[in-house]
């Protein structure tokens, strides 16, 4: 026998032979940097994202030409803040802004209502596949940071040109900068407050909606614990819009009709922790196979858990009582501008509580690579890290 035929027959180092156990290494748990992000889905919701994306430039055409229509025919409410503004052909990318606001806004209303039909127990009359209807959360999720951000360039472009008069161009370009993106530079006015909570949402919303794509990294149970913020994000959406929207300062029907639109998100957010899609999260103790580390261990879950549903029912219940009522916080025409009730210093610090929470929610809820196997723990699911989990 040759030389080669010797090393070709000869056995692997590793390989198991008569009375050896074969050596295998244990895989390791951790994703690779190359899939920690997954661009393959994000490219695919990108692409998906196109028909929505362009419904959306539409209605913002639509909203943009009832705005001005509203301008020249001198019944915006707007007029009565800044008359300056009747000329709309001057002042079209404030318009514009305005147009991009309302749409994000639209389209973040959209996004949370399929986000609460997709984890809510889907119920008997709704015919749409649960895939499809994450589909559609995800890519009118992707439409509406785009819109925000297009709210937010349009006001940072209409502060430059303002500002042509009294600075130079470095200068015009860096005040306007920080007017409009950094928050607390904006010092004037409602502004301090309201451009304060749209800027917090704007960067709330691009990490808690980008989230689903670490997926891989963070664990299915984490991303989903993280995505819940995103009702927060919404809710300061709200807040900057009924604060700054100057079509809605004033008590009428437009700024009744927000707060009206509100009344099918609570509905839908309480019936998502009433009937809840996953079993984990209804009221009840979840399934355990072993027995508990300490005497009470769904104490903090359950109570967590009856405080949403019982805060969910008294949002309702506002809600209903603003139309109702017809004390909506709107201003009178004739009336003197209110300062609001709320300080940046307050905004700051419930920011900070959020963060916390954020992370001790995260690390809480991280994945575990149980010794031995390739599987993560604590997840709720037998996934192998790397590989996508199921639905939120």
């Amino acid at each position: 026998m040759t030389e080669s035929s010797e090393r070709a027959v000869e056995p692997d180092a590793g390989a198991a032979t008569p009375g050896r156990t074969a050596a295998v290494p244990p895989p390791d748990p951790r994703p690779t940097r190359r899939h920690r992000f997954d661009r393959a889905a994000l490219r695919a919701d990108l692409r998906a994202a196109v028909p929505d994306a362009t419904a959306a430039l539409v209605v913002t055409a639509l909203i943009y030409a009832w705005l001005y229509a509203r301008v020249q025919s001198g019944t915006s409410a707007t007029l009565a803040v800044m008359p300056f503004l009747a000329d709309a052909d001057t002042y079209w990318m404030y318009w514009l802004c305005q147009a991009f606001g309302w749409s994000a806004l639209l389209w973040s209303w959209i996004t949370l209502v399929l986000g609460l039909v997709r984890s809510s127990a889907r119920p008997a009359p709704l015919r749409v596949p649960a895939a499809r209807v994450e589909r559609w959360h995800r890519t009118t999720s992707l439409t509406t940071m785009g819109l925000m951000f297009a709210h937010a360039f349009l006001f940072f472009a209409e502060l430059v040109r303002d500002n042509g008069d009294e600075l130079a161009w470095p200068g015009r370009l860096t005040s306007a900068f920080t007017d409009t993106f950094v928050p607390g530079g904006y010092t004037s006015g409602t502004g301090r407050l309201a451009i304060l909570i749209g800027l917090l949402a704007f960067y709330l919303a691009v990490p808690l909606g980008l989230a689903y794509y670490l997926r891989r990294s963070t664990g299915g149970r984490t991303w989903r614990a993280l995505h819940r913020f995103i009702v927060v994000v919404y809710v300061l959406s709200v807040w900057h819009t009924l604060l700054y929207g100057t079509n809605v300062w004033y008590d009428g029907t437009f700024r009744t009709l927000v707060w009206l639109l509100q009344l099918p998100v609570a509905a839908l957010f309480l019936a998502r922790l009433l009937a809840p899609a996953r079993r984990g999260d209804r009221l009840g103790p979840p399934p355990r196979r072993t027995a508990p580390r300490h005497p009470f261990p769904y104490a903090l879950p359950y109570a967590l858990r009856l405080a949403a549903r019982l805060a969910a029912a008294a949002t309702l219940v506002v809600l209903l009582a603003v139309p109702a009522t017809g004390r909506d916080g709107g201003r009178t025409p004739d009336g003197e501008a209110t300062a609001p009730g709320v300080e940046p210093g307050t905004v700051w610090a419930g920011l900070a509580v959020l963060c916390v929470t954020v992370a001790i929610t995260a690390y809480r809820t991280r994945p575990r690579a149980a010794v031995g196997t390739g599987t993560t723990s604590r997840t709720g699911e037998a996934s192998r890290m790397g590989e996508a989990p199921g639905p939120s």
